[in-house]
C-alpha cells in the first residue's frame, strides 16, 4: 500500500500558489522528523500570586493538595454519591460500561435528539444499557479505509459518563453522604418508572497531565482565567469573592487568577444538575454542608496513602480533621476570617468561609491535580543522538518505526509538544517562541485538495480542530456560545474585534504579524489597514501588520464557508494529550471509537466524512501499510506511564464507591429512583496496586464482545 501513499505537500503542490506553499514549507517541513520533547523537566505554567509574592492566596501548599485530593475523592461533595472521581477514576477518566450512553442531546433540530437509537451490535441500547465490543465503533463504513464506501451504521448517541438522578435540591441535610433531594420526573433517563442516572453530552478525558492545558473542557470553556466563582473567567462580570481588609471591612471584589483552567473547570462540575449536584444547589450550601465534616468519612483511606495517609483516621475511614480545619491552615485568612453572616443568595446565614467556598474547592483542586503530572514513559527516555528523528533509549525497533509514522504522518501537528497536544499552554508548546503574543489564535490552510472544497485559510483557536468525527450539527463544539452570549472561540472573539473595534471578552493578544497565513496573503492591499491592536513588536513581520476593512471582512461574511473571513471552530474539539491514551477509551469527545486500532483507520482515511470545517491538512487518506499502523498503535502504547497503569503515588487514592448501572430486577416500589448498582474501586497506596489487584486494563477489555 505504500507506493499508493499521498504526500500532502507534493498532492497541495498542485493547487496552492507558490508563496503559500512556501509558508507551508517554513512552518511545517522543517519540524518534520523532531522528535517531540520529553515531559520531564517541564514545569506547571505558574500562576502568579497563588504561592507567590507579599500576599500570597495559599499559606500553605501541602495542606492545600491534601484539601484538593479529600475534595476530588469525596462523595459527600455530590448530593446522590457522586465525586469529581466518579468519572475520572480510570487512568484519570472513566471506566464505567453500564448505564454510560447518553442521546444526542447538543443535535440541533434533530427527531432523534431525545431518543436513544439502536447499538450497532443490534441491541435496544438506551438507559441502563450494558456496553458491547460490538457496539463500536459508533459511526461504521463497510470499508474502514475507505472514507467513500457505503455507510452500514451511525448515531447521534453518545458514549460519556453517567451522573445524578433528575431531582431538585431542598438542603444538606440527608443522610450519610446524601443531599435531602426532591424527585423530578425525567422523561429521557427513566426505567419502569424510576429515574436513572442521567449521561452527560460528552465523554470523560483525563485529569492526568491536563494542568498543562491552557483552557479545559472539550470546548475550552474553563477559563485559563479563574474568576473564583464560576469558569468563564473574566466574562462572567457579576462573579466576586469577599474579602477581608486590614481594616476589618469585608467586601465583594473581583478575583483573577490567570493559568488556573483546572480551578474553573472544578467549580463547574461540583453544582451542575446532571454531574454531581441536585437542581439550584448552590456554592454556599455546599460549604455549608462540608465545613464540619471529617473530608472522605465514608471511604477508606490506605495507611500508606501518598498525601493523606498522615491525616488518616484511626477508624481507616476518612481524615482526623474537618474541611473547615483544612481551609484555615491553607489560604490567607482575608479569605475566611471574619464574623458574622453575609447576605448571600437573598439569605443573611452564611459565612465568610462558606460564600467563598467556590474559591477554595476550584483552588485546592488545581493544586492537587498538579501533582497528577505522568512522565515516566518509554517516551521520556533520553535521546540516543543520531539522525532523525531521534530515539528515546527505551524504544525498540518497532516503537521506533511508529514513531516515524507519527511524524510522517503529521500527527505532531495537533500532538504537539512535550504533552502531545497543542492545546497545552504556548510557553510548554512553543518554548523557544520569540513571538510577542502566546498565539492562541492562528490562521492556517484549511483544506487540501483532495477534500473537493478547494484550498483556503482560516483562522483558528490553537489546539482546538473539527476532524470529522461527527456532523457540526450535531455538537457545536468550540462554536458554541457561553452563557453571556459570547463566542466561546478566540478566533470569533478576535473576528468581533475587527468589525465592531470592541476589546475581546477573553484578555488574549493577536498579532496579526504573527499569524502563520497573515491576511496579506489573499487580501488586496487597498483591502488592508494597518493594525491598532498590535502589542509588542513585530520585528522583520512588520509588513504584515495588517487586517482587512471592516467593511471588507463583513463583505466577506455571508460567503461562509469558503469566505476569507473564515473561522475553522465549528464542530471543533480540544486535541487531547495522548499520554497514558492506551487506558484512557473510548475515544474522541463522543466516545464512538474504542480502540486505538479504529482510531488509526479513523485517522488515515480522512475521518468519517467530508466537511468543509475539516482540518484536511492533518487528516487527510493516507496509505500506510498493515505494519505501519500496527507500529503507530505500539508507540502510542509507549506513551504509558507504569505509575497510571498500578497507581502508584501520586495516583493513588482512597476508596470510591461509584454508581454503575441499576438494579432493574429488584425494584423498590417506594423510591422515584431506581436502585443503583456499584463499583468498588479499593483503596491504594503509594506503592500502588497488588498483584492480585493487578493493574488497569485497558477499557475495550473490560467489555463482552
Amino acid at each position: 500500500m505504500n507506493k499508493h501513499r499521498l504526500d500532502f505537500f507534493s498532492h497541495c503542490a498542485l493547487t496552492i500558489p507558490a508563496a503559500f506553499l512556501g509558508l507551508l514549507f517554513t512552518t511545517q517541513v522543517l519540524a518534520h522528523g523532531e522528535t517531540p520533547a520529553s515531559l520531564q523537566g517541564i514545569a506547571v505554567p505558574p500562576t502568579p500570586g497563588l504561592l507567590d509574592g507579599r500576599n500570597p492566596i495559599v499559606v500553605d501548599k501541602k495542606t492545600a493538595i491534601e484539601l484538593g485530593k479529600a475534595l476530588f475523592w469525596d462523595t459527600q461533595v455530590g448530593s446522590d454519591g457522586m465525586s469529581c472521581a466518579s468519572c475520572h477514576f480510570h487512568a484519570g477518566a472513566d471506566g464505567r460500561f453500564r448505564n454510560q450512553l447518553s442521546p444526542g442531546l447538543l443535535h440541533k433540530n434533530a427527531a432523534t435528539r431525545n431518543t436513544f437509537e439502536p447499538t450497532a451490535s443490534g441491541a435496544a441500547g438506551g438507559t441502563n444499557y450494558t456496553l458491547r465490543q460490538s457496539d463500536f465503533p459508533l459511526f461504521q463504513l463497510a470499508d474502514p479505509e475507505n472514507i467513500d464506501s457505503a455507510v452500514l451504521f451511525q448515531t447521534d448517541d453518545v458514549v460519556s459518563s453517567s451522573g445524578t438522578f433528575l431531582a431538585r435540591h431542598r438542603d444538606t441535610n440527608g443522610f450519610r453522604d446524601r443531599d435531602r433531594c426532591s424527585p423530578v420526573s425525567d422523561t429521557l433517563f427513566h426505567a419502569g418508572g424510576q429515574n436513572t442516572r442521567q449521561v452527560q453530552n460528552r465523554q470523560a478525558p483525563s485529569v492526568i497531565n491536563a494542568v498543562f492545558n491552557f483552557r479545559n473542557f472539550w470546548d475550552g470553556h474553563a477559563n485559563n482565567i479563574f474568576n473564583g466563582v464560576s469558569a468563564f473567567g473574566p466574562r462572567d462580570k457579576e462573579a466576586r469573592i469577599w474579602l477581608l481588609r486590614a481594616n476589618g471591612a469585608l467586601s465583594q471584589v473581583p478575583f483573577r487568577l490567570e493559568n488556573a483552567s483546572l480551578a474553573s473547570q472544578a467549580v463547574i462540575t461540583a453544582n451542575n444538575p446532571q454531574e454531581m449536584s441536585c437542581r439550584r444547589r448552590q456554592f454556599h450550601e455546599l460549604g455549608k454542608k462540608l465545613l464540619p465534616r471529617r473530608p472522605l468519612a465514608f471511604q477508606a483511606i490506605h495507611s500508606e496513602d501518598s498525601v493523606l495517609g498522615p491525616l488518616r483516621h484511626r477508624s481507616g475511614r476518612g481524615l482526623n480533621t474537618t474541611y473547615k480545619n483544612l481551609i484555615e491552615t491553607a489560604f490567607a485568612r482575608r479569605f475566611w476570617a471574619a464574623t458574622g453572616e453575609l447576605p448571600v443568595s437573598g439569605g443573611s446565614n452564611y459565612s465568610q468561609m462558606e460564600a467563598n467556598f467556590s474559591l477554595f474547592f476550584g483552588l485546592a483542586l488545581q493544586l492537587y491535580q498538579q501533582t497528577l503530572v505522568s512522565d515516566q514513559t518509554p517516551f521520556d527516555t533520553p535521546r540516543v543522538r543520531g539522525p532523525a528523528p531521534q530515539r528515546p533509549r527505551a524504544f525498540n525497533a518497532q516503537q521506533q518505526r511508529g514513531l516515524e509514522v507519527f511524524l510522517e504522518a503529521h500527527c505532531f501537528l495537533c500532538h504537539g509538544g512535550p504533552t502531545l497536544s497543542n492545546a497545552a499552554h504556548p510557553r510548554i508548546l512553543f518554548p523557544n517562541s520569540t513571538l510577542s503574543s502566546l498565539r492562541l489564535v492562528n490562521r492556517k490552510t484549511l483544506n487540501g485538495a483532495f477534500s473537493g472544497s478547494g484550498v483556503f485559510f482560516s483562522l483558528i483557536d490553537e489546539g482546538f480542530f473539527n476532524t470529522s468525527v461527527s456532523p457540526t450539527s450535531q455538537d457545536p463544539g468550540l462554536g458554541g456560545k457561553d452563557p453571556f452570549g459570547n463566542p466561546l472561540s478566540l478566533s470569533r472573539q478576535y473576528i468581533n474585534r475587527l468589525l465592531q473595534g470592541t476589546a475581546m471578552p477573553d484578555p488574549v493578544i493577536v498579532n496579526s504579524c504573527e499569524l502563520d497565513n497573515p491576511f496579506s496573503e489573499d487580501f488586496l492591499a487597498g483591502e488592508l489597514i494597518d493594525d491598532p491592536y498590535i502589542t509588542g513588536s513585530c520585528g522583520a513581520r512588520a509588513r504584515s501588520a495588517r487586517i482587512p476593512r471592516p467593511e471588507v471582512l463583513r463583505a466577506e461574511l455571508p460567503k461562509l464557508e469558503l469566505g476569507r473571513a473564515t473561522a475553522a471552530v465549528d464542530g471543533a474539539f480540544k486535541t487531547p494529550s495522548l499520554r497514558n491514551i492506551e487506558l484512557t477509551g473510548p475515544y474522541m469527545h463522543d466516545g464512538s471509537l474504542l480502540t486505538l486500532e479504529q482510531v488509526v483507520d479513523f485517522y488515515f482515511r480522512g475521518g468519517n466524512f467530508k466537511n468543509t470545517h475539516h482540518f484536511a491538512t492533518v487528516v487527510f487518506p493516507q496509505g500506510f501499510s498493515e505494519e505501519d499502523k500496527t507500529a503507530l498503535v505500539v508507540f502510542m502504547k509507549s506513551l504509558t506511564d507504569e505509575r497510571v497503569r498500578w497507581e502508584r503515588a501520586p495516583f493513588d487514592h482512597p476508596e470510591l464507591r461509584i454508581p454503575h448501572g441499576h438494579d432493574t430486577q429488584n425494584i423498590d416500589p417506594r423510591s422515584r429512583f431506581a436502585r443503583d448498582l456499584f463499583l468498588t474501586i479499593p483503596a491504594v497506596g503509594k506503592n500502588g496496586r497488588s498483584a492480585e489487584l493487578g493493574p488497569i486494563k485497558p477499557f475495550h477489555t473490560l467489555l463482552q464482545p
